[in-house]
């Protein structure tokens, strides 16, 4: 082995003990490292990663060169870095949609805590950093997704008189009730009403090809979320709370629903975790402070993020332009950019579905 080689080799071993803050795991426990090749005093570094981070380049290139300074020395670093989302398992009893890979649902124990705005946000923050990104309203009952990704009075069309084409906000794929209703129209539905209806929306829309389809699951723990989320094949779940004690304690039966359904829970979001003054820029925690870590910390799940009571957030949602895509260089944007980044990366750590990956096999009469 001539001396160069070796280099790359000592370099490569050394790149591959970099732990992924997003991953928590090594490149090597990854399997992320594609190629190291010196040339010209330059070190060309491909990775490819198993969660969206078309903006995560700079911020890792900077954390890589600080780990393998010690055997660079004056040699530049190159880093070419390539996402690869894959389909993760769903629950044993339910068959993942075939052109969707990952469906994951938002939820809360209760009403009131920004879990419509958290699932805008996170769809919107997925496809800035390169993924595939629908969204489904089912809220049924308080279909909010259409005023807050600027859709308010639009329709979807039906091609086949079957199947429904999604509509499209801010390059997201975007499907709800609130579409086929009056705005000011009472949703006087039993539960059995809304889980068909549900079922329909998810089945009967003609997705696209997605990496991910965020749900924007109605509040609370009864019988219709308990159905839901039996019938609908989730890879994982975010629970969205806020730090008071009272939406802690919903927030804790949420968790337990999706355990027994045998849906994995990513982690837990807490919303309106600290209010930044926009004056003097003194923080306050308004709802107290702490309780999303102290139940993530509970229940054995990541804290995925902690996100600003502002109102800007507000704002720029009731203008169907969330916060992503309004001020995507602001703070409070990324703190979302990072809670979906941990998100997708910890679904990147799961179980992978691999049905898709066997031939489907047809008797015919001959």
């Amino acid at each position: 082995m001539n001396q160069s080689a070796a280099a790359d080799t000592a370099i490569r071993e050394k790149l591959n003990t970099y732990v992924d803050p997003y991953l928590g795991q090594t490149l090597a426990q990854a399997k992320a490292v594609v190629s190291v090749i010196s040339q010209n005093g330059v070190l060309h570094v491909d990775l490819v990663l198993g969660f969206p981070c078309a903006d995560y380049v700079a911020e890792l290139k900077v954390a890589l060169q600080e780990h393998l300074q010690p055997l660079l020395g004056q040699t530049q670093l190159e880093l070419k870095l390539r996402s690869q989302i894959t389909a993760h398992a769903v629950q044993r009893t339910l068959k993942p949609l075939a052109n969707v890979k990952n469906i994951v649902a938002v939820a809360s124990g209760k009403g009131g805590v920004g879990k419509s705005t958290t699932a805008a946000n996170l769809a919107l923050a997925w496809t800035a950093q390169g993924a595939k990104v629908g969204l489904l309203d089912a809220d049924i009952y308080g279909p909010s997704q259409p005023l807050m990704m600027g859709l308010a009075g639009a329709k979807p069309v039906s091609a086949d008189g079957k199947h429904l084409t999604p509509l499209l906000a801010h390059g997201v794929e975007v499907m709800s009730i609130g579409f086929m209703i009056d705005q000011e129209q009472p949703m006087a539905w039993r539960g059995p009403m809304v889980t068909q209806a549900l079922t329909q929306l998810l089945g009967d829309t003609n997705w696209g090809e997605l990496d991910y389809l965020v749900v924007d699951m109605p509040p609370g723990t009864g019988d219709i979320q308990l159905t839901l989320a039996q019938r609908v094949p989730v890879s994982g779940a975010v629970i969205v709370t806020t730090p008071q004690d009272i939406a802690l304690l919903d927030a804790r039966k949420g968790l337990k629903m999706f355990e027994k359904v045998e849906v994995r829970v990513l982690g837990v979001v807490e919303n309106m975790s600290m209010h930044v003054c926009s004056h003097c820029g003194h923080v306050e925690h308004v709802f107290g402070s702490g309780g999303g870590a102290r139940m993530a910390t509970q229940y054995g799940v990541q804290l995925l993020g902690e996100l600003p009571l502002d109102i800007r957030i507000r704002e720029d949602a009731d203008g169907g332009s969330p916060t992503v895509v309004s001020e995507p260089g602001s703070a409070r944007a990324q703190a979302y950019l990072r809670m979906a980044r941990r998100t997708a990366a910890r679904l990147a750590t799961l179980n992978k579905d691999y049905s898709r990956a066997f031939p489907k096999i047809t008797v015919e009469a001959t």
